[in-house]
């Protein structure tokens, strides 16, 4: 009973001094509400970013000219200005003979390039590629059929377009399958439909026009000479098996650097990812970031910590008499120790839990605002920042209850 009896007095003592108590709890506040707020969008952040690499297609990997000096940047940059593979690179990679661990792979070329309908024009994403890579990507034509070997083969004038190339191209009663669309005025025939996918830190999905690769380097070739690419922009390779996709990598390293004549001693010009390896990149940056904030949001409590102990320093003072009164009847001193703490630890977690009301709040607004990115509070987090708050409360009101049991009753019940 004694507990719920120092709970309502420290409740009591709360409503009496409301602005002194509001300003008090500030800094616990504004450092809880911050640590929901970075966690449940450091959260989210990982969620996005799995989603959007899962989008990828599964059990996949990357090779790519070599550009920049991290992993992040070969990605984001992989169809930069100069590029060192090559179709005979790509068809290597594909050989089981060579690599008995890939399943498939395709050379890409990746331009930018000026679509044309009727008076409709839209600057979009041309992307070259085999009839393996829909299927690699794990994607479906809503509308007509994917690309075939013999279109490859053939270097057919055929394209799959995206939803964002549909609406800006075509008239809302129009079909578009065999209809021609002009791309840098190369006429190319419709033959599918992508469904919609949206947008990612990569590329706009729903704004690309997929090409066979054979067509992409015959036709539009004068698009990659201007740019000065000569070669493919990346190889996507898929594993038959996640278990073997870091032996896959080894494979498909030993064999592009035997092709390009690299020896121990120079550094490699291109670069080999797995899906597991971009996540790990991007993970450490994010991981980077939601420490330095959860530090700021650390000041901040440390500040409101500092400010629950002056305030419990002032309130021994001001009750000097009533500690004494307590012990002249036979409190002891654990007894007047655990009052205080009590109260300073329930003035913490009153100010954690509007804290964490705010931060929830500013967690679902953001979540409001976008239907990919959704930042979210988990029973984890909230019993986190309730921790950490009775923490704040403990460790501030533990001095100020210390000399409040230590008082002698005779010179505190003197105290005016």
């Amino acid at each position: 009973m004694q507990i719920f009896d120092n709970v309502r007095s420290a409740l009591r003592a709360l409503r009496s001094n409301k602005l002194r108590s509001i300003l008090t709890m500030l800094g616990i506040i504004i450092g809880v509400s911050a640590v929901i707020s970075l966690l449940s969008i450091g959260q989210g952040v990982e969620n996005f970013i799995n989603s959007q690499f899962n989008a990828l297609g599964t059990n996949l990997l990357f090779v790519m000219s070599k550009v920049g000096n991290s992993q992040q940047a070969q990605f984001v940059a992989q169809f930069a200005n100069q590029t060192t593979l090559t179709q005979g690179d790509a068809r290597a990679l594909g050989d089981p003979r060579q690599l008995p661990d890939v399943a498939s792979s395709t050379a890409m070329i990746r331009l930018n390039a000026l679509a044309r309908y009727r008076d409709a024009k839209l600057t979009t994403t041309i992307q070259g590629a085999n009839e393996a890579y829909l299927a690699m990507r794990g994607l479906e034509v809503l509308e007509g059929r994917a690309l075939t070997e013999d279109d490859v083969l053939g270097a057919a004038r055929v394209a799959i377009i995206g939803q964002t190339v549909l609406e800006e191209l075509f008239p809302p009663d129009t079909d578009p399958l065999d209809q021609f669309i002009r791309l840098n005025d190369v006429p190319f025939r419709v033959i599918g439909v992508l469904p919609e996918r949206g947008g990612n830190q990569f590329a706009n999905e729903d704004n690309q026009i997929i090409v066979p690769l054979t067509a992409a380097r015959t036709y539009l070739r004068d698009i990659r000479a201007r740019n000065g690419l000569p070669g493919v922009s990346t190889v996507l390779m898929q594993g038959v098996d996640p278990a073997t996709n870091g032996v896959l990598k080894d494979d498909a390293i030993n064999v592009l650097r035997d092709r390009h004549n690299i020896n121990y001693r120079n550094e490699d010009d291109f670069q080999v990812f797995t899906q597991a390896d971009l996540l790990q990149s991007f993970g450490a940056i994010s991981a980077a970031i939601t420490v330095f904030l959860s530090a700021i949001a650390g000041i901040s409590l440390l500040v409101g910590g500092i400010g629950v102990m002056n305030i419990m320093l002032v309130t021994v003072t001001e009750r000097t008499r009533e500690i004494g009164l307590r012990k002249a009847i036979g409190a002891k001193r654990r007894d007047i120790l655990f009052q205080f703490l009590v109260e300073a630890m329930t003035l913490s977690l009153v100010g954690g839990a509007i804290g964490i009301a705010i931060g929830a709040g500013g967690a679902a607004a953001v979540a409001s605002l976008s239907n990919q990115f959704q930042p979210s509070v988990s029973p984890i987090t909230i019993a986190l920042a309730t921790g950490v708050s009775a923490l704040v409360g403990l460790f501030a009101g533990l001095y100020p209850a210390l000399r409040a049991a230590r008082m002698n009753p005779i010179e505190a019940l003197r105290h005016e």
